[in-house]
């Protein structure tokens, strides 16, 4: 039974003193995933470039107090398949008593883009292994470019706003649904709402789970959104409420909606208080909301007919 006292009360894996942004959600995404491993377990922890890996690694210094491996953009998926490769192997000429369990974080571009095709390999051979995505929806270590996480319209340096453009024209790509298709035992959609009872309790499903896994997190990011630091909390409980970030998990195929909103908000509430777009909101630019919310119910009432009267809430 979940007992939200005693989950933060177990010990930091990831240390403090790192040089994440404030307000960064991809530090809140690791640092929870994190406390659902069990006393006593260990971990290996791989890492994509990124954000958190320039931020929380700098040889021969890191903030894990788990086993650390810093991967390629394009290959941490691979890596820690490997890994856990040569655990079992191990731990079949009794050569590893200890219980380790296997976590790779990657932000949306080593994840959605390049590391895409590493990803797959390990999802589809079904390692037993967690791969975490912190969704901040651009390259953000680089400068704010667009990724395919990026939402459509938004104001990136790559998709600039001005008297040509309007933004990124394309839709975010689903890729909790790709990595479905890949029939692995668990595929789960969180972010930081519910006092975080949903992103605890899919990080200790997934970790636990034998097989593959794979947990997509919404991790806002001020400097790419442009939000005061202070206003995460609501930024992520508007983006469920709203139903552009569904919660949602995939258990042996079965598709299963975790939260269902009481009442509809329109999705200008959340693009509102994001300064990539607030082009949007301009006189003449009504017909981007327009679109942006038919894109969103779209795909709410294509996760209803997944689902099909499925439901259980954390």
């Amino acid at each position: 039974m979940y007992n939200f006292k005693e989950y933060v009360s177990r010990d930091d894996r990831l240390a403090p003193g790192h040089r994440m942004c404030a307000g960064c959600g991809g530090t809140i995404a690791v640092r929870n995933v994190l406390k659902a491993l069990h006393e006593g377990d260990r971990a290996v922890v791989g890492n994509a470039t990124g954000c958190l890996e320039v931020s929380t690694f700098m040889y021969p210094y890191t903030a894990y107090k788990d086993s650390y491996i810093h991967n390629a953009f394009e290959n941490a998926g691979a890596t820690l398949a490997g890994v856990e490769g040569a655990y079992n192997a191990l731990k079949r000429k009794g050569k590893i008593d200890d219980t380790f369990k296997f976590i790779t974080f990657g932000g949306d571009g080593g994840t959605y883009d390049i590391g895409f095709q590493s990803l797959s390999g390990a999802m589809e051979r079904n390692h037993d292994m967690v791969y975490v995505c912190y969704d901040n929806g651009a390259y953000m270590n680089t400068g704010i470019q667009r990724s395919s996480a990026t939402p459509m319209f938004a104001d990136t340096t790559t998709t600039p706003i001005g008297k040509e453009s309007n933004g990124k024209l394309q839709y975010r790509k689903d890729l909790a649904a790709i990595i479905a298709e890949h029939q692995i035992p668990y595929v789960a959609q969180t972010t930081f709402v519910q006092n975080f009872r949903d992103l605890h309790c899919k990080s200790e499903r997934a970790i636990y789970t034998k097989g593959a896994a794979f947990l997509n997190i919404m991790a806002p990011c001020p400097r790419g959104w442009r939000y005061p630091t202070y206003d995460i909390m609501d930024i992520v409980k508007l983006a469920v409420e709203t139903r552009y970030w569904p919660l949602f998990e995939v258990v042996d195929g079965k598709w299963i909606l975790n939260y269902e909103p009481r009442k509809y908000v329109p999705i200008e509430e959340w693009l509102v208080k994001q300064g990539r777009f607030k082009h949007m909101f301009k006189p003449g630019n009504e017909w981007m909301i327009e679109a942006f919310q038919k894109e969103v119910d779209r795909r709410w009432d294509e996760l209803l007919k997944r689902c099909d009267g499925h439901r259980f809430s954390y």
